[in-house]
């Protein structure tokens, strides 16, 4: 005949086993409830389609593989990443609905484009600032530049006159009064007052500007262009744009799409910590958050 109190002993430590083994798998991650909780996103996707997002390639293209992985795992949001190799083709595949997003530009950039083209897009949030730099193989620092020299400048509305201001600032010439690139009043080489080095301002595109380095006395490029072209404004440029402006760029989409809860998880999502240490980390100054 059975020991009633040995049953109940064996039975008592069949049970303390099988709560002590929930609770280990559970902490592990490995239990089906912990499993749940673990692989939750922070809050219902916003969208359940796969959201394309378009990038410039280089450091934009870099950074939004890591806001594509904090939007999946926090927000459940699905996007597809599509790469572009120039300033305008991203805002037109917007307009045209064929990206539901892009993040490449700065917000002047974007206000030109809309005055330009008429595009129905709007901005939001902030990502990162990628200080413009003028470089130059031929000289170490500006006072060399000599007079006449060849100086080439993007020739899109928005990082021309960004360039022009920068030149200004440093005293190499002097627009006309009233340049306001944030109300869209942009400077171009008809509004230079003041030369005095004669400067010779050539317009280029700017994925071009790297390329230009071996033909002109120097170049003002873009940081994403730039880090391609294995540049670093803090380390290899003789003028560097300081990151207080009006120049971080951001999140764009189309007017109709501008209320759609992705739309928020999205500059959330890229808007975290995990982001910004990546960045600082990577680009070593190249590239400055501005969130």
């Amino acid at each position: 005949m059975t020991n009633p109190l040995s049953l109940s002993s064996v039975q008592a430590s069949i049970e303390a086993r099988r709560r002590w083994l929930q609770q280990s798998l559970a902490l592990a991650g490995f239990g089906v409830w912990g499993a749940a909780v673990h692989a939750a996103p922070k809050e219902a996707p916003g969208s359940t389609k796969v959201l394309k997002v378009g990038v410039t390639t280089g450091p934009h293209e870099q950074v939004f593989e890591v806001v594509r992985k904090v939007a999946e795992r926090d927000y459940g949001l699905k996007i597809e990443i599509v790469p572009f190799t120039d300033y305008v083709r991203p805002n037109a595949a917007l307009d045209a609905g064929d990206l539901d997003a892009n993040s490449y530009q700065h917000r002047p950039f974007l206000a030109a484009q809309i005055r330009a083209r008429g595009y129905k897009l709007v901005g939001f949030g902030a990502t990162w600032i990628g200080p413009i730099a003028i470089y130059s193989k031929k000289y170490k620092s500006l006072k060399d530049l000599p007079e006449g020299a060849t100086v080439a400048i993007p020739n899109d509305p928005a990082n021309e006159s960004r360039v022009l201001l920068l030149l200004q600032k440093a005293g190499l010439l002097k627009l006309k009064p009233g340049i306001d690139p944030v109300a869209g009043v942009n400077a171009t080489p008809r509004d230079v007052i003041e030369n005095p080095r004669q400067l010779k301002l050539l317009e280029i595109d700017a994925a071009q500007l790297p390329r230009t380095l071996d033909d002109t006395d120097a170049s003002a490029i873009n940081a994403d262009y730039a880090n391609k072209a294995g540049l670093n404004p803090v380390r290899d440029s003789l003028l560097v744009e300081d990151k207080d402006g009006p120049y971080a760029c951001l999140i764009a989409v189309r007017e109709q799409d501008k209320d759609q809860p992705w739309v928020r998880q999205l500059v959330k999502a890229y808007q975290t910590d995990e982001v910004r240490d990546f960045i600082i980390k990577t680009y070593a100054g190249g590239v400055i958050p501005a969130f």
